[in-house]
């Protein structure tokens, strides 16, 4: 560990060990950036977090599904990484051994009303190039036994892996290459020396030319931090899992997913068999109590003061108290979570559903009370904030990581 008093220099300091912190100094060293008039060289990469492990939070504690860019509206940035990400992502699996199913997934229309919103997906989905078919309730049976519902979509190209494995696997390719890497770092402080900035940090300064900020659930935090405004702060959603055991383990094939909500950025309750063969069923939503909150008995004052004081929150709950109320409701009783996955798989049965942790997804919401639903990136003389990077960003994050990548390279001098 560095002393307080040692300052270490880097051309690139990313502040989030993350997935896409990660795959964003995985691109900057696999990449080449040429000087006018000097020999090419190795950008030097400095990844901090403040965590023992990589990948902590939000990439080790989702349902591990690789997305297909089905639901993404046709020129938002989530259509344009997903089903290029996807590929990539399963490519990188194949060459470093990591388990990667294309178990493909079905998106089922429960009852009538919802065959318009299905029918929009599918013109989503075709729009941004993905490969799909519609089927009926029989065809569905075929696909999956015990799923019902009157019409769903077949989505081949959707699969799972495990996102922990993947972050871990890009640390040691990156210690390879001769990243540092600094885990328990907590950054504390930021200013401005000339042509760097200096980030203070619990392990000792850095001064970095370039700072990219992938603090995922503290962004907004980092980035006020920095000097700057962000355009949205975070609002962090706990998403609750079950996994199934007994004769539950054997009502799910692949992938079953409800046909999401388009006023909400979240797919809803489905059903995943995982790349080990178990199956999870969840999440729902629901607003942490603090920004690490994965259960209900933890929470902060600060950051419960922080939301009662921010108009855009108030907006937010006002316009949809409802659904807050029956996600709630489903977190405090079972009952009806096992009710939820029940509209998709009758069969389910709640004495077969375990707690299998949670996970709490850091999303953007703007002043006015406007959940982002697409990616959010700004930037100045000597940052580049990622703000928002929702599903797919696990999925896409060797594209995205490129493109943030591509946003923070300046000349590295000699």
């Amino acid at each position: 560990m560095r002393s307080a008093e040692m300052t270490a220099t880097s051309d690139v300091t990313i502040v989030g060990g993350g997935i896409v912190g990660l795959a964003t100094a995985y691109a900057l060293v696999r990449g080449q950036t040429t000087v006018p008039g000097k020999p090419r060289r190795q950008p030097a990469v400095t990844v901090i977090d403040k965590e023992q492990d990589w990948g902590t939070h939000q990439t080790a504690r989702n349902s591990g599904v690789i997305h297909s860019g089905l639901y993404y509206p046709p020129g938002s940035s989530k259509a344009r990484f997903a089903r290029a990400g996807a590929e990539a992502m399963y490519e990188f699996c194949a060459e470093q051994g990591i388990p990667a199913q294309r178990t493909g997934k079905v998106v089922v229309a429960t009852s009538r009303p919802h065959l318009p919103r299905l029918a929009e997906l599918a013109r989503r989905g075709r729009a941004n190039g993905v490969r799909l078919s519609e089927i009926d309730g029989a065809e569905l049976r075929e696909r999956e036994p015990h799923a019902r519902g009157v019409k769903a979509l077949l989505v081949p190209d959707a699969g799972i892996t495990d996102f922990a494995a993947v972050a871990r696997r890009l640390a040691a390719i990156l210690q390879a290459e001769g990243v540092e890497l600094r885990a328990n770092t907590e950054l504390r402080g930021v200013h401005r020396e000339s042509s760097s900035v200096v980030l203070s940090t619990t392990t000792g300064d850095i001064r970095t030319r370039r700072a990219v900020n992938c603090a995922g659930l503290h962004s907004d935090v980092v980035a006020r931090m920095a000097g700057s405004i962000p355009p949205a702060r975070i609002l962090p959603f706990r998403g609750e899992y079950f996994h199934a055991t007994g004769s539950g383990r054997d009502l799910v094939r692949s992938l079953i997913y409800p046909v999401p909500n388009p006023a909400f950025p979240f797919l809803g309750v489905h059903l995943t068999r995982t790349v080990d063969g178990s199956v999870h069923i969840g999440p729902n939503a629901v607003p942490a109590l603090a920004r690490e909150g994965y259960d209900w008995r933890t929470w902060s004052a600060a950051h419960l003061r922080s939301l009662a004081r921010d108009r855009g929150l108030r907006t937010l709950a006002r316009k949809y108290w409802r659904t807050g109320a029956g996600e709630i409701a489903r977190s405090a009783f079972t009952p009806m979570f096992v009710r939820a996955a029940q509209e998709l798989v009758p069969e389910v049965r709640g004495r077969d559903l375990h707690p299998a942790g949670s996970g709490v997804r850091a999303q953007a919401v703007t002043s006015d009370g406007t959940l982002v639903d697409d990616f959010l990136f700004t930037e100045d003389e000597h940052w580049v904030h990622v703000l928002n990077a929702p599903s797919p960003a696990a999925t896409a994050s060797l594209l995205i990581g490129r493109d943030i990548a591509a946003r923070a390279s300046s000349p590295w001098s000699g």
